[in-house]
């Protein structure tokens, strides 16, 4: 699954890629005003294959940054020898207001349950996804699960030029009594021994319906003197 902060990576100089769950379908929990659990499957669904927009914007030294994303359904496709949805990703990255790079992705997925396959994109790569878990219709706070295996390939229909495979996860922390943040994380490169690939943590403040409501997106490299330098951009 392609997502925004590997979208956003290129533009920044940086170069990042692309405890248990419930399954419990009720609703939502309200104790003294507090909402326990939230609707991550329509959380997901809202961020990912439902038409949107957002700008995200930081500020990296004495320079600012910004990435507008698009996301546009694109209906019944075929990915894979399988009959599936389809969702364009169109990202423009700007540094000072000057456009710096944009990328063009398509994530592919089928509905009831929602299973991600992979994605395409404007570079000529392609993912297949191996979802290790169903995404649950509702999950309480505090609540992490692994999500996906992504093997990443250079455009080759043999299959065989394999250039990545990352880790994704997902994680609901609380934020107020009524809202929380839905994150994606994403690993490096697992085929390296080290990780120049960087990791990315995407997030999205949700209330009880799962609507979207804010964003931001980390994106963490290893730097020279052994740290790590990181860049956070939040929803405009």
């Amino acid at each position: 699954m392609k997502t925004l902060g590997l979208c956003i990576a290129a533009g920044l100089g940086l170069s990042a890629c692309a405890s248990g769950m419930t399954g419990n379908t009720g609703q939502n929990n309200n104790v003294n005003g507090v909402v326990t659990q939230y609707p991550v499957e329509a959380a997901m669904l809202n961020i990912y294959t439902k038409q949107r927009s957002d700008k995200l914007v930081a500020v990296v030294g004495n320079q600012s940054v910004s990435a507008d994303i698009q996301v546009t359904p694109k209906g019944s496709m075929v990915f894979n020898n399988k009959s599936v949805k389809g969702t364009e990703i169109n990202t423009i990255n700007k540094m000072n207001n000057q456009i710096t790079n944009q990328s063009v992705a398509i994530n592919y997925f089928t509905l009831n349950p929602l299973i991600f396959h992979g994605f395409t994109d404007s570079t000529g790569r392609y993912s297949l996804s191996n979802q290790t878990t169903t995404i649950p219709k509702m999950a309480k706070v505090g609540a992490s699960s692994k999500l996906i295996t992504e093997n990443v390939y250079a455009a080759d229909s043999s299959m065989r030029n394999k250039i990545g495979t990352y880790n994704q996860d997902w994680s609901l922390s609380r934020d107020t009594n009524n809202t929380a943040w839905f994150c994606i994380e994403t690993s490096g490169n697992l085929l390296l021994s080290y990780d120049p690939a960087g990791t990315s943590s995407e997030c999205y403040k949700i209330n009880a319906k799962g609507d979207i409501l804010a964003s931001k997106v980390t994106l963490s490299q290893p730097s020279s003197n052994g740290g790590t330098k990181k860049i956070t951009l939040t929803s405009q």
